[in-house]
């Protein structure tokens, strides 16, 4: 029988006050419940800011050393679980166990992170004009901090919002997505432990399950929340932007995108192939950062689109923790919206390279598994190359020379990662001059980057307020107090 989790709520676990759970399924054996949680209300909600903001000006108070020693006994806790908390991630979400071993060694390492950074992250000083003066800045953090977190990285992305958040001296209110929130609860089950060992209050650290409406809306609106930090889709994130901003929050959200990879005339086409196949099929294209869209010379496309159907061919899939080379959609909807856009694909004239349904066998009956999916041609304008499929596709185009090709990867409604393969340091050097995308990456994959650098997107992928990771992190959740000391 599968375990049930609770709300973490004002330093205890609580059941929701509906009395109601859901079941998290394994998406690569829906047969299997992973784990059941709480059905939480907006009464939860509510009472999850209250003691948020009970415990804020504590918190605040509370040494930049000795809040980092509580996220330091977080992270060697998680450190402890590490091969547990893989686990319970593959079986939830859908990753390979490799994928999935590597995004929880990313969430151990951002709390270790800014565990280090919170000893010595308080403002500058500067020169001032008069004699007899100090000149300097300090930063205090912003107040009680709502999150709104993903499934598809449902450990990294809570981490990388709530340490940070909690480094500086914020109060959180975070709700996880149903999809996948087993495995971040293990992570407070972590933080549980460590709040002993640093001496926490009550309340630092609130963490809840839930619908968006019941859960979601309420953190957002609540007076008493002073920041709210949103990475989902566009859709709802561009609603949590106006709520947020109407009631004067300081708001952050980072959404989807449509990544494109230029294949220039002098790349290295089997190079070319695994760097676009990694981006697009790697964590089955369930990445905001994914590959979507490949731009190639017209005098390499035959060669570069055998190579990359031969990479696609080459993916094995299958069930996540037996650590495939690709594992299963998150949950049935997402699988569904894949192979609509393919046949929408398809009704628009595409030619399908290789894939577009599902794998044939017992053993993928009752998982969500889908293929490796390359097409071709498609207009830029065609609705799956315009519109983020959040799966493993790749849809190629070509193009003639470089200024179309940084034309044709623009010509997108969002920005966030952008790629090319070149041998030509010149064309390298235009494309990052020119290409509009908060992430540039030349001969890598689009997905993919270090905690410690800052993480965002451009025109309709981000708010375009403040970066995550990194310093850029912290900043988000503090405020500048400027202060003129004469003597």
């Amino acid at each position: 029988m599968a375990d049930t989790y609770e709300n973490y709520v004002d330093g205890e676990w609580r059941a929701s006050e509906t009395g109601d759970t859901f079941e998290v399924r394994n998406p690569s054996d829906t047969t299997q419940v992973v784990a059941e949680v709480q059905q939480s209300s907006e009464a939860d909600a509510n009472g999850a800011v209250e003691a948020a903001a009970a415990a804020q000006d504590e918190w605040a108070d509370t040494p930049g050393p000795a809040r980092g020693k509580f996220l330091r006994e977080t992270a060697k806790r998680m450190d402890q679980r590490r091969d547990e908390l893989a686990e319970t991630l593959a079986s939830e979400e859908g990753k390979t166990l490799s994928e999935a071993s590597g995004e929880v060694g990313r969430a151990v390492n951002i709390f270790y992170y800014y565990a280090e950074r919170a000893m010595d992250y308080a403002g500058e000083s500067y020169n001032p004009s008069a004699q007899g003066q100090n000149l300097y800045t300090v930063r205090e953090p912003v107040g009680v901090a709502g999150l709104i977190t993903p499934w598809n990285y449902p450990i990294a992305i809570p981490a990388w919002k709530m340490a940070p958040a909690l480094a500086t001296g914020n109060t959180v209110v975070c709700k996880l997505s149903g999809d996948a929130p087993t495995v971040y609860l293990k992570v407070v089950e972590c933080m549980d432990e460590a709040t002993d060992a640093a001496g926490v209050p009550d309340g630092v650290v609130n963490v809840l399950t839930g619908s968006g409406e019941e859960v979601g809306q309420p953190i957002i609106q609540h007076e008493d929340v002073d920041a709210v930090s949103f990475t989902g889709s566009r859709q709802v994130g561009d609603m949590i932007y106006e709520q947020a901003t109407d009631a004067h929050k300081r708001i952050q959200t980072e959404l989807g995108s449509k990544n494109p990879t230029i294949v220039t005339e002098s790349a290295d086409i089997e190079e070319a192939a695994r760097i676009v196949g990694g981006g697009a099929f790697g964590v089955t294209g369930q990445a905001c950062t994914a590959t979507e869209r490949v731009l190639v010379h017209e005098s390499v496309e035959e060669e570069f689109v055998d190579a990359l159907v031969d990479y696609a061919e080459g993916v094995e899939i299958g069930h996540s923790v037996e650590d495939p080379g690709m594992g299963p959609k998150v949950s049935e909807s997402e699988l569904e919206t894949t192979l609509d856009y393919i046949e929408t694909a398809q009704d628009e004239g595409a030619t399908i390279e290789y894939g577009g349904g599902q794998p044939e066998g017992s053993e993928y009956e009752d998982g969500h598994f889908v293929e490796p999916t390359v097409v071709t041609g498609l207009d830029s304008d065609a609705t799956v190359m315009q519109e983020e499929v959040f799966g493993p596709f790749a849809g190629i185009m070509t193009f003639s020379d470089l200024d179309e090709a940084i034309e044709l990867a623009n010509d997108v409604e969002y920005g966030l990662a952008a790629g090319i393969v070149t041998e030509d340091h010149n064309e390298a050097n235009r494309f990052v001059d020119e290409i509009d995308f908060g992430i540039v990456k030349v001969n890598e994959a689009t997905t993919g980057l270090e905690l410690h650098v800052p993480f965002g997107g451009m025109n309709a992928s981000s708010s375009e307020t403040y970066r995550e990771q990194g310093e850029e992190g912290m900043d988000y959740f503090t405020i500048i107090k400027t202060v003129y000391d004469s003597y």
